[in-house]
């Protein structure tokens, strides 16, 4: 964890009066004067400020079902943060875990643990996601295939990955991936000749979204859930 970061989430301040403290010289990590926020710190390092050692909370680690015409963001733009939905103690300090676009609906994790959520959104990782896709055309059989290869998207130089495709209806479909490029789920199907007129996430990793959640709604994860990433 960056020191910083470690520095909010140990005391009431925020990460720009985090930086101040850290140019005053008072912070101590491991005996040493350390003033760079970007120092990586782990779990085992004694810090201290003043000779008050700092202890860090636990973690949060939060699923919501994220409703539609709501952005995956920390502040509002053209349309509201989701963040409005959730009422935490300094909420500005956690962060998404693989976002959705602005009409996109479904499972939003979210949590304060940056090694955690790199593990769902790193490619290297492998991490499935899984969405329902409605789309304006029957769906072909052949498509299913031409996933498993992977598809040319406009603007990439590479194939997408290889992906399964499992058809519930005509123009309904449940899409699994391991990727999060931009706008991806949307584009594969483009690059097939059709387009998607809805989409909504249902899983992450071993994550399913919560049945019980209605769309604004969220709870915080089980500890098997959190293990499961």
């Amino acid at each position: 964890m960056r020191l910083d970061k470690f520095i909010c989430k140990s005391t009431e301040l925020t990460r720009t009066e985090a930086k101040k403290l850290l140019k005053t010289g008072l912070v101590i990590v491991n005996g040493e004067v350390v003033k760079n926020g970007a120092c990586q710190v782990h779990e085992n390092n004694t810090i201290t400020v003043e000779g008050e050692v700092l202890t860090a909370r636990q973690s949060r680690y939060i699923m919501m079902h994220k409703p539609e015409d709501t952005i995956c963001s920390n502040v509002d733009e053209v349309y509201p943060s989701l963040f409005h939905f959730i009422d935490v103690d300094k909420a500005w300090d956690m962060h998404i875990a693989g976002r959705l676009d602005a009409d996109t609906t479904g499972l939003v994790l979210i949590t304060d643990d940056g090694r955690w959520s790199h593990n769902i959104i790193s490619p290297k990782k492998h991490c499935v996601k899984t969405y329902r896709v409605w789309l304006r055309d029957v769906i072909a059989e052949k498509v299913i295939d031409e996933f498993k290869e992977g598809v040319q998207l406009q603007g990439e130089k590479s194939l997408t990955r290889p992906a399964v495709l499992r058809i519930v209806a005509d123009k309904e479909v449940l899409l699994s991936i391991t990727e999060g490029k931009y706008h991806q789920v949307k584009r594969m199907f483009a690059a097939v000749g059709n387009k998607v007129v809805g989409l909504h996430r249902e899983q992450v990793g071993e994550i399913k979204l919560d049945d019980d959640l209605a769309p604004g709604q969220w709870r915080y994860l089980t500890e098997q859930e959190v293990l499961s990433v």
